[in-house]
């Protein structure tokens, strides 16, 4: 009886070290499981929330960028808008100096028209030129049919051009001043004296003046007109003045540099004189 008492209080004595024992070991247990879930929401929440905070981050941009890609297609539309504006505003002002273009040509025909009214007179424009080192020759729209012919005089606002010197129908060939093969007797306008001017080769606004009297005094600046000699050109129309004479040891020998008053780099109107 004693002997199965205390086999049965060292059982229970057993068992309930064995019991305390399992519930240390789940309460270990319990406290790693916690730690290693701390551990794990930590990582979690590390990797997680930048990703949420990015997010968040990219949501808003985009909600601020929709207002600014409407603001850039509001102003593009703009642009377009005055660039439209303004190639209305160029193609008005070509058409303002198409028209200030034309005044101004139609002035020049009327101020050659008083100035030479004593002559019968037929208005060109000049469509070609032929600018070389040996000729020197210009085309305008002129021709036959509007009762042009060879060896007409032609001039412009400022002074003497040159002459006809071929023709069609509806145009004809104009030798200027300045051309190689151009010779034109003129006059010292304040003196009367004669003389003899020539085109130069590689010059398309001096002329040299030849055949001067010995008597003739030459001043720069004095202004050289058309003689009426030769039967081409009638008297009096300007050529151009003096800007030079040079001496010789032979004064027959002298000569002087004539500037034309004609600009044939910029010569668009003439008037071809008939009679």
């Amino acid at each position: 009886m004693i002997l199965n008492m205390y086999k049965n209080s060292k059982t229970g004595m057993v068992g309930g070290i064995i019991t305390l024992i399992l519930l240390i070991i789940l309460v270990i247990i319990s406290n790693i499981q916690v730690d290693k879930m701390n551990s794990i929401e930590n990582i979690f929440s590390a990797i997680i929330n930048p990703i949420q905070n990015g997010i968040t981050y990219l949501k808003n941009k985009i909600a601020g960028n929709d207002s600014f890609f409407t603001q850039v297609n509001e102003l593009k539309a703009e642009n377009e808008e005055l660039l439209q504006k303004n190639s209305e505003l160029e193609q008005s002002l070509r058409e303002l100096e198409i028209i200030k273009a034309e005044n101004a040509t139609l002035k020049e025909y009327v101020d050659l028209k008083d100035k030479y009214q004593e002559y019968e007179t037929v208005p060109a424009y000049v469509i070609n030129k032929d600018i070389g080192n040996y000729t020197n020759t210009v085309i305008i729209n002129a021709g036959k049919n509007d009762g042009i012919d060879v060896d007409m005089t032609v001039i412009s606002e400022k002074g003497l051009v040159g002459q006809i010197v071929s023709v069609t129908d509806t145009t004809a060939k104009v030798q200027t001043l300045v051309d190689s093969g151009t010779a034109v007797s003129a006059t010292i306008k304040t003196t009367g004296d004669n003389m003899l001017l020539r085109g130069t080769l590689n010059d398309n606004t001096t002329l040299i003046a030849s055949y001067i009297p010995t008597s003739a005094t030459l001043l720069a600046g004095d202004t050289i007109e058309t003689s009426g000699l030769g039967g081409i050109y009638p008297k009096g129309i300007l050529i151009g003045t003096i800007k030079e004479v040079v001496n010789t040891q032979n004064i027959t020998d002298r000569y002087a540099k004539v500037e034309t008053a004609v600009d044939f780099n910029k010569l668009n109107t003439v008037l071809v004189i008939k009679n």
